[in-house]
């Protein structure tokens, strides 16, 4: 309990600097599509909403204060709202694990994300692939350690998300580092983004191995104290694509698919990327089910 009184305290921190990070950018209010409105699935459009779900804090994507939700990802799903003429409500559950069961069940209608797309992944799920994604270090200032690729984390304290993509590389170059003869690699795995930026913060890690572009935004509201290592390789991952993520078959699919089209081609999708500090993230036409195979 006391480890996320800290992270939240810590998280708190991190909003009050928010308006910092973000641009102030004229992002164009959206008017119904009817075409799309009347794609959507019958119950959407008889309640007039649905739900997305998130993980918590994901910045500058997700970020989650109390139960209000701002960022890129809450700004990018008021204007498909807007477009489909429905309100899209926000709900928060704790780890990757519960949010895909709660789609599946039905609880939620999606998750906007962005989540990682994966082959394997997509067994169960469609995903709407609106950002390419990158996975480096976050440490210490001057980065003493000297981490800047997988090899080098061996004999270092590596913070993770629990049950993402980096936790699955990571715990493979534990073996690596074993069978290399190298110093143990002692991984530490977080539910959240907050805690695990905060360990490295406090130095119970040495660095934190994750999405560039919220590892971009923690560094940014660090005072200096963190900077990016391992920036322009590959670190265990070929190309990498993000998005929404709904039932499989689902016809929402499609729907925020060409919803998403549209806010490129209208130039909304741009503003809110530039207004987070996106631009590196954007990609010329969102996809469906553009991932690939989850690294070994």
């Amino acid at each position: 309990m006391h480890s996320k009184l800290i992270a939240s305290a810590a998280l708190l921190g991190l909003m009050m600097t928010t308006s910092v990070f973000a641009e102030e950018t004229a992002v164009p209010k959206q008017t119904v599509n009817d075409a799309l409105h009347a794609r959507l699935p019958e119950k959407i459009r008889t309640d007039g909403k649905m739900i997305s779900v998130n993980n918590g804090s994901f910045p500058p994507y997700e970020i989650v204060t109390g139960t209000k939700l701002t960022g890129a990802s809450a700004d990018l799903t008021d204007a498909i709202g807007q477009m489909l003429g429905v309100t899209i409500e926000h709900e928060t559950v704790s780890g990757l694990t519960a949010l895909l069961a709660g789609i599946n069940s039905g609880r939620y209608q999606f998750a906007f994300g962005p989540i990682g797309d994966f082959k394997t992944r997509e067994e169960a799920n469609d995903f709407v692939d609106w950002v390419q994604e990158y996975v480096v270090f976050s440490v210490q200032k001057g980065n003493p350690k000297a981490i800047g690729s997988l090899d080098s984390a061996c004999g270092n304290r590596i913070a993770v998300m629990a049950g993402g993509s980096a936790e699955k590389v990571i715990q493979a170059q534990v073996e690596k580092c074993k069978t290399d003869g190298k110093p143990a690699l002692e991984v530490q795995s977080y539910t959240d983004q907050p805690s695990s930026i905060l360990a490295v913060r406090s130095k119970r890690a040495d660095a934190f191995f994750s999405s560039q572009a919220p590892l971009t935004y923690f560094v940014s509201q660090a005072n200096g104290q963190l900077e990016l290592s391992g920036v322009g390789q590959k670190n265990g991952f070929d190309d990498l694509y993000q998005g929404a993520v709904v039932p499989k078959g689902s016809p929402l699919g499609p729907v925020l698919l060409d919803s998403i089209k549209a806010l490129m081609d209208n130039g909304a999708y741009a503003a809110i990327m530039k207004k987070w500090g996106l631009e590196n993230n954007m990609i010329k036409q969102p996809g469906l089910n553009l991932g690939g195979a989850l690294p070994k």
